[in-house]
């Protein structure tokens, strides 16, 4: 198999995925694995993860992996939020830190 692009995506989005697959035909053992704790831990319906990204786009410094990291995990501290960003070398402001959380509290 080739890999012809690659992307970060959503739980929501990666459950929706499987989910249509599952129709079509019978998943493999890793995407059934995969669908079972999708369906376990992804707490946003695709239009509130859609709906949340657009509030996060609106803070500069985050990328799209700590978007897609965020929507997954909905931090709901700052220590929790911390660990997004522990291996990495963005600097968040406190205010930029509040806005982040007030959005997941929005959502979440």
């Amino acid at each position: 198999m080739e890999v012809k692009a690659q992307r970060f995506v959503s739980w929501a989005e990666a459950k929706s995925i499987l989910m249509k697959k599952e129709k079509e035909k019978e998943l493999g053992y890793e995407q059934k694995n995969a669908l079972e704790h999708l369906r376990k831990f992804s707490k946003l319906s695709q239009k509130s993860v859609k709906e949340m990204d657009e509030e996060l786009r609106k803070i500069e410094k985050l990328k799209e992996k700590h978007r897609i990291m965020i929507l997954n995990f909905l931090p709901e501290n700052e220590e929790q939020l911390r660990l997004i960003f522990h291996n990495d070398t963005t600097l968040l402001s406190d205010e930029d830190r509040k806005k982040i959380l007030s959005v997941v509290k929005k959502f979440g």
